[in-house]
């Protein structure tokens, strides 16, 4: 295929079978172009940029050899796959990115029959990968599971797992991982390229086979020994014998930027007859960007910015974010007490933990992404007398529920749970929303569970978790800034199962938990208007219930709304069963719950996110009236 010179290559390759049509000699124009625009589409939109730089020419490079769809590509985590979609038939889209109604900022299978599993939490695209590939087998259709994991996302367990359990595929499995950070490879150079294509060949592989069938016929000593002597010269050359052990034929470390060396030995594990294997590619984040790669971080994520000077969209100074409360907080905490510690899994930074880090280096442990370890980690922590703080998002806090039941709340041991990104998160959609820690957290015996209705409330929670030696407690706060409300010099302990009223009315009782006060308050101010007489109370906990408030509040209002920011079966469910354990309803009582819809969310503001589940202002009013309705005084009064 040819292109006319001044026709960019990428404006004639819309799909992979347009790309394999190209000539090798034009792969490298085709990378050049692709990577301009993403850097020209990422500065319009932000979003994931470092890593799906670094991974342009991989990308092109697999689509090139590999026959997708039909072999099915899994990306790991999926915030590289933005070069991914737009050779996949997405560039006219590629400037709605994680915009309202447009593509998702990882991979998504509603999207392209090329987004072969959705994606988002890290770690799950060996296991998708040998499910792929054992389906195949299966049906004895042709078609192989591809899986390109990052070296952080091999800190995780579930990686070694699936890996485990790799060799049934057989050759239908293939793994790259993709090194752009971690120093697990030795310098990439001419030699280490010559040694990867050289193992990954056909005569290599039939040699290599043919000793291993003669070696098997020698006395089992001399046998073991050769054996020994193949991993050992192998394992030397190119650092492979964990994954040799694991059952996969290692092929690397390859330049993942050279072309000219990831096409040939691609082609050669796409045609090898033996077992799985799996191809060790060193990127850099940012590639081909001089601000990206400059950049400490090599802009993982970035607001809309200057293509020309790599200047990001500044944002409006505000309220300090709930994350860095929360750190410098636990690190003032940590100042008078030695046994506060903190551990995240991977999100130093996100969850304010390099606050804690900053001042008390010894006591802090990012454990990488291993969250059922860094829970089980701080239980043993917990259990031997130390006060640990689990800082994780809510999303990623689901993949260690057996651990949380099992090796904290059972024992009832006094493990911190600060869960960070609770509640609805914007533009990273529906698999980074916090919508179940209320939900199942508050169903677990010994379990306390709190909710910051602002900065300084979260203030007060962890220094009430911290004095909390009684058993497990979590307080949960949002993505984002505060509410710009003065902090407190000196922190409170709370009660614990005791809420507060802001706002004392008679007619409708509003139970809030967490940051949805404000709507509340506000929501407040309309039926006041309307001449309905509003309580607002902040409950604070959602485990155990403030039952003595809720009894009192039930007792003298005619309408009692609660507000939460998660999903059913949290603190609605709670109230609900209250009272209709107690009879609190028999009296005519109406009890309405807020909460998130049964449903998954996509991207979009969370101001439209919170709108939509009817959990802003208007929606809290309309609940109420809605609820008046059915009785003839309460139309009548709503009316006026």
């Amino acid at each position: 295929m040819s292109a006319n010179p001044a026709t960019p290559l990428l404006d004639t390759v819309a799909t992979p079978p347009q790309l394999r049509a190209l000539r090798p000699d034009q792969l490298r124009q085709l990378a050049d172009e692709l990577r301009s625009e993403m850097i020209s589409a990422v500065g319009t939109t932000g979003g994931h940029l470092g890593s799906g730089l670094g991974v342009v020419e991989l990308t092109v490079a697999i689509h090139y050899v590999f026959d997708t769809p039909d072999d099915r590509l899994v990306w790991d985590v999926g915030h590289q796959a933005y070069p991914h979609k737009i050779l996949t038939g997405r560039r006219d889209r590629i400037r709605t990115l994680r915009q309202p109604g447009g593509l998702s900022g990882f991979t998504k299978r509603s999207e392209s029959e090329y987004d072969a599993f959705g994606t988002a939490h890290s770690s799950t695209s060996i296991s998708a990968a040998l499910g792929f590939a054992v389906a195949n087998k299966l049906a004895g259709r042709e078609g192989k599971g591809i899986a390109v994991i990052g070296d952080g996302a091999m800190s995780a367990g579930m990686a070694y797992e699936a890996m485990n359990n790799a060799q049934v595929a057989g050759n239908r499995l293939v793994v790259i991982l993709n090194d752009n950070d971690m120093s697990i490879a030795p310098p990439v150079g001419g030699l280490s390229a010559y040694l990867a294509r050289l193992v990954s060949s056909r005569p290599f592989l039939r040699v290599r086979e043919l000793a291993k069938r003669l070696s098997r016929k020698l006395p089992e000593p001399l046998h073991r020994a050769a054996k020994k002597t193949d991993e050992f010269a192998r394992g030397m050359a190119m650092g492979g014998t964990l994954f040799e052990e694991l059952g996969f034929y290692y092929v690397g470390p390859v330049d993942g930027h050279n072309l000219e060396q990831l096409i040939p030995i691609l082609e050669n594990v796409r045609d090898a007859a033996e077992g799985p294997c799996l191809v060790h590619v060193v990127t850099q984040k940012g590639k081909g960007y001089a601000p990206a790669e400059a950049s400490a971080d090599k802009y993982h994520g970035v607001q809309k910015f200057d293509v020309i000077t790599g200047q990001q969209a500044k944002t409006a100074a505000g309220p300090p974010s709930y994350q860095n409360v929360f750190g410098e907080t636990l690190a003032k905490l940590a100042d008078s007490d030695d046994r506060i510690c903190a551990i995240t899994a991977a999100m130093p930074s996100g969850t304010g933990v390099d606050k804690f880090a900053a001042a008390h280096p010894a006591r802090s442990f990012d454990v990488g992404i291993a969250e059922q370890h860094a829970v089980t980690f701080a239980a043993g922590l917990a259990a031997q007398g130390m006060r640990p703080f689990c800082a994780i998002y809510s999303t990623f806090l689901q993949r260690a529920y057996d651990q949380v039941v099992h090796d904290v709340a059972i024992q009832n041991l006094p493990v911190r749970f600060a869960i960070d990104r609770a509640g609805l998160v914007g533009a990273d959609g529906a698999t980074h929303a916090g919508s179940f820690d209320i939900t199942y957290l508050a169903t677990l015996p010994n379990m306390v569970v709190m909710a910051a209705a602002d900065e300084a409330e979260l203030v007060h929670m962890t220094y009430t978790a911290a004095c909390h030696d009684s058993g497990p407690i979590a307080f949960r706060y949002p993505r984002g800034n505060g509410t710009g409300v003065e902090l407190p010099a000196v922190p409170l302990q709370l009660e614990i199962g005791k809420g507060r009223i802001v706002r004392h009315g008679s007619k409708v009782a509003l139970l809030s938990l967490g940051t949805r006060l404000a709507e509340a308050l506000k929501a407040a101010d309309q039926l006041e208007a309307k001449g309905l007489s509003t309580t607002v109370a902040d409950l604070r906990f959602a485990k155990p219930l403030d039952d003595a408030l809720i009894r009192q509040l039930m007792a003298s209002h005619e309408v009692i709304v609660t507000v939460e920011e998660g999903s059913i079966g949290g603190l609605g469910a709670h109230v609900l069963t209250l009272a209709s354990d107690e009879g609190l309803t028999d009296a005519g009582l109406k009890i309405r719950t807020l909460r998130l819809p049964d449903l998954f969310l996509d991207h979009d503001s969370p101001d439209k996110q919170y709108e939509a589940a009817g959990l802003n202002a208007g929606g809290i009013v309309d609940c109420v009236l809605k609820a008046l309705r059915h009785n003839s005084a309460g139309v009548e009064e709503a009316r006026a």
